[in-house]
This record gives C-alpha cells, structure tokens and sequence, in this order.
C-alpha cells in the first residue's frame, strides 16, 4: 500500500514550521491512540504509526530536505525501514510526544538509562550604567552541578556497577491508569534513571552529579538595560545520563547613578545653579557620558526649565537612534549668608518691590488668583 504524504498525514502545509508540525503531531497522536479507540484500536494504532513516521521525517531538517526534494524514497532507508513504531510499540510512542505533560523528562539513553536534560540556570548581573551603554565583556562565576569525575556520572562507588531498577525494569518510568489513558510517571524508586546504586559513590552519594562553581566569560551587548536578558546556550547544569545541558538566563540590572537617570534612550540629570547665572545668564559644565559639554544658560531661566542636548543620550540594544540628555535647571538658594550678603539682599528685594509686578510676573499673577479665590468664596 503505497504511503500517504507527510505533510498530508499530519494535516499542515509544506511551509510550516517547526512549531506547528509539533502541534499537528500531538493532537493526532491524542486523537489516535488505542485508548481512546476502544472499538477500533487496531485501526487507530495504524494512523498512529503514520502520523509518527510523518514527525520523525519532517522535524528533522535533513531528512525533510530529502523527502521535499525525493518524496519517500529519499527518506525510506533513512528510516530503517521506516514502518510503524519499531520495538518500543505504542508505549514508546505515547512516552515521546506526552512524556513532558505528564511527568517524563528524558529519553531512552544507553543501556535503558533515560537521559535528562539540564536545569537552565539564572545569574542577576549588576552593572554600572557606563558599563551598561559601553558594553562589557565580563566573567561571572555561577554555583552549578557537574558530573561527578569519581563515578564519571554513574553514581556507582568505583569498580562497583549500577543495577536494573526492579520497579520499573530499567525504564526509568512507570504507568499508572487514569480513566481512558495509560499515564507514565517518572519512577520514584530510581528517580527516572532506570538503575539503582546498592553501592553508592562516596564523592556524590550515588547523585552522579556534584556541586561546583564555574567562571564563564559573558559579552554583554552595548545599551543593555535594566530587565534585559542574555542567553547563553547550553551554559546550564549538565544533564543527567549524557543529557544536553541547559542554558544560562543573565538577568541584567543596572545600578542607579549619581548624577543620571535613565529612561530607555533618554538621559536626565539635575543641574543646579545660582540665582544670579538663572537671572543675568551665562555658562556651565555639565557631564555627559561622553565627558563634559558646555550649556548655555539664558537670562532669567526659571527653576524646572529642561534643556535638551541631542545625541548625549543611550543607543538602546534594539534602537538605530541615540537618545537625548535632558538637563534640569535647579535654582539653588544661597545658604550660610554672612550679614552684609543678608544686608545686601534686603536692598535688593526692595528695589524690586520698587519695579512693581513687572519683575515677578508668576508670582504677580499667583497672588492675585489667590485673592480671586477667596472673594469668590464670600457668601
């Protein structure tokens, strides 16, 4: 009987992705599996055969090319012979596309040891916001475990070997039965391993794994911010039983600043000055990321006015543009006045009473809309 399509078999088109493939392939194989054809599982075995075959072909890049480029002939010796669900039968099959629902975490490995992948792993890196809009290389040393050197990762004390797990035969997994479906569970006597040390490793108490500090170099992008997250591939805890290992999430924080506030690719900072410069004008140094710049200070400048400096800002990771400086005016009133500094201030605020409102227009206006509001309060 001449074979079905594969992209036909699971339902998608020759473009999808990885990611739909999956999912075709998992509600089919729900769809099909015999538990839930009580009435016809030998048919519902069959499509569930197929529908495996058709995943294990297109997941695989290589041999996707192959059947897209040949059809089933490309593919068929790749396949080994390519029918059906080979000696592991339908149980093998349900592991493989449910095993991560319902509690499985590795796969068949050597010797009927399952092999499990590593924990992925998370490093909160603080930096300093120079360091942040820089970029860095810099090495930080992440607490991790490793295979044990002793046991070489068996568990089993030295010229000891593990043995068969009697619950559940080396498998590393059992099932149980919940309603229409046969679940598989991890194995709690061996933990999933398959195998049980009577003679357990000194060094790693029969784990196979030890704890254990390494120092991994870490490029961080320039404009990272706060939030921020690099991923560093297969950086993680080893796996178990020669299982990949997983990866390194480090979350960047970056460190408040002295002077500069950040706001994505904007900074802002406060610039104090004098009452006499915000009055008559003149020039200040301001820092910048970039070391110091002149600004320009207009004559009566109001506390709160912002002066913008374009380009003295951050290019963000994911921005194409540089941002801003944002510079804050901050009239500073005098302190620690001697008495001729106090004398001299009281001939000048009654010169400027002399001027009328024309020297202080919003106090001017302030007071008079305080008057407006309490005669508008009279009954």
């Amino acid at each position: 009987m001449a074979k079905r399509d594969y992209y036909e078999v699971l339902g998608v088109s020759k473009n999808a992705s990885e990611a739909e493939l999956k999912k075709a392939y998992r509600k089919l194989a729900m769809k099909y599996h015999p538990d839930r054809n009580v009435d016809d599982s030998e048919k519902a075995e069959e499509s569930f055969k197929e529908v495996k075959e058709a995943h294990e072909i297109l997941s695989n890049a290589q041999k996707r090319a192959a059947y897209d480029q040949f059809g089933h002939a490309g593919v068929d010796q790749s396949m080994g012979g390519g029918q059906g669900a080979g000696p592991g039968g339908m149980g093998d099959i349900f592991d493989s596309v449910f095993g991560d629902i319902f509690g499985g975490a590795g796969r068949g490995g050597q010797g009927g040891q399952r092999v499990y992948r590593g924990a992925d792993l998370a490093y909160d890196l603080d930096m300093a916001l120079e360091e942040a809009v820089a970029g860095n290389t810099v090495q930080i040393r992440v607490p991790t475990h490793k295979s044990c050197g002793t046991c070489s990762g068996s568990g089993a004390k030295k010229g000891s070997s593990p043995t068969t797990c009697s619950t559940c035969q080396g498998h590393g997994q059992v099932r149980m039965s919940q309603g229409f479906f046969s679940v598989q569970q991890t194995c709690p006597e061996c933990r999933g391993t398959g195998q049980m040390n009577k003679n357990p490793c000194g060094d790693c108490s029969g784990q196979g794994r030890v704890r254990d500090n390494k120092t991994i170099s870490v490029k961080v992008p320039p404009g990272v911010d706060t939030g921020d997250r690099i991923r560093l591939g297969s950086e993680g805890e080893d796996g178990e039983n020669g299982g990949p290992a997983g990866d390194l999430y480090v979350n960047v924080r970056v460190k408040a600043h002295a002077i500069f506030k950040r706001d994505d690719a904007d900074l802002y900072c406060d610039v104090p000055i004098s009452f006499v410069t915000a009055s008559l004008g003149g020039e200040l140094e301001v820092p910048t990321l970039d070391g110091k710049v002149t600004l320009k200070i207009p004559a009566e400048t109001q506390s709160g006015k912002m002066f913008r400096l374009r380009g003295k800002g951050v290019k963000t990771v994911r921005g194409s543009h540089t941002g801003d400086l944002l510079c804050k005016a901050i009239v500073e009133t005098p302190v620690n006045l001697t008495q001729k500094q106090k004398d001299l201030l009281t001939e000048f605020d009654k010169s400027m009473q002399d001027g009328g409102k024309r020297h202080s227009p919003k106090e001017s206006s302030w007071v008079d809309g305080v008057k407006s509001f309490f005669e508008d309060m009279k009954f």
